[in-house]
């Protein structure tokens, strides 16, 4: 015994593919949404707030690098800074302003 559908039931059953189907497409939509709410986005703003310290690198102010050593810059170019290390002044190293990781503002 075969089911037989009418024209109503037939177009009903079609439609539920693509509904499905639309489903699907607003789920993995979604999903890229939070990865890029959650992963991207406060990425980006850390970058923002790297820059905006980098920028406001003053001569005198003390330092952290990346490798973990603290100086005073005395010097700054275009891309690179010059950091005095230690307290005998005769450790100059010039480096790239990405290797700053920390600024702390001279007092004055």
């Amino acid at each position: 015994m075969g089911i037989l559908l009418t024209g109503e039931d037939a177009a009903a059953q079609a439609g539920g593919g693509a509904g499905s189907m639309l489903a699907m497409v607003v789920v993995y939509g979604l999903f890229f949404l939070a990865i890029w709410f959650f992963l991207f986005r406060p990425q980006k703003k850390e970058q923002k707030k790297v820059q905006a310290m980098l920028s406001a690198l003053e001569i005198g102010d003390s330092v952290l690098t990346t490798a973990g050593f603290y100086g005073v810059v005395i010097d700054i170019a275009d891309d690179t800074v010059i950091v005095e290390f230690g307290s005998n002044k005769n450790c100059r190293i010039p480096m790239e302003k990405s290797a700053i990781s920390r600024v702390e503002k001279a007092t004055e």
